[in-house]
């Protein structure tokens, strides 16, 4: 889990956001794309875009996909238990008291703001409203990404 603090980095500052490396970017707000791209390029016919939306008054907003026993994100591959586990730990260990839903999306929420709006408070950026289209940039990162599982 990635947090940006710094007044030098807000969502809005699309050239700044951009200029992260690219794990930073696509665990702080571009996660849909990366797994949009995950999806379109190596899922499993069992995988789910998932959107782990934070309680009331919490942020740590995150999209994974999961499959079999497994989840992809920027981490790469983990197992979902354990990688469930580290995410709320973190988030907890940042935001006392925080909690959050496992919420199923579909893979057409991940890049057109119409259906994301279906969610109640899901949000997601679509390509064209990113500095620079990050399909590219997703596509790259996602061929460098070992195909093995990864300890979080």
């Amino acid at each position: 889990m990635y947090i940006l603090r710094t007044q030098n980095c807000r969502k809005k500052d699309l050239e700044k956001r951009w200029a992260l490396p690219d794990r930073v970017f696509f665990a702080c707000g571009a996660c849909q794309v990366l797994a949009h791209v995950f999806m379109e390029k190596n899922a499993p016919a069992d995988a789910q875009a998932i959107w782990i939306k934070p309680s009331a008054g919490h942020t740590g907003n995150h999209i994974i996909v999961s499959f079999a026993d497994r989840v992809f994100d920027y981490h790469g591959y983990t197992e979902k238990n354990r990688f469930l586990a580290h995410y709320w730990k973190r988030a907890r260990q940042v935001y006392p008291g925080w909690d959050a839903e496992l919420v199923d999306i579909t893979q057409d929420a991940l890049t057109t703001e119409g259906p994301s709006a279906i969610y109640d408070g899901l949000w997601l950026r679509a390509p064209h409203q990113f500095f620079k289209n990050p399909l590219p940039r997703a596509e790259a990162f996602l061929a460098k990404v070992p195909k093995h599982m990864k300890i979080v």
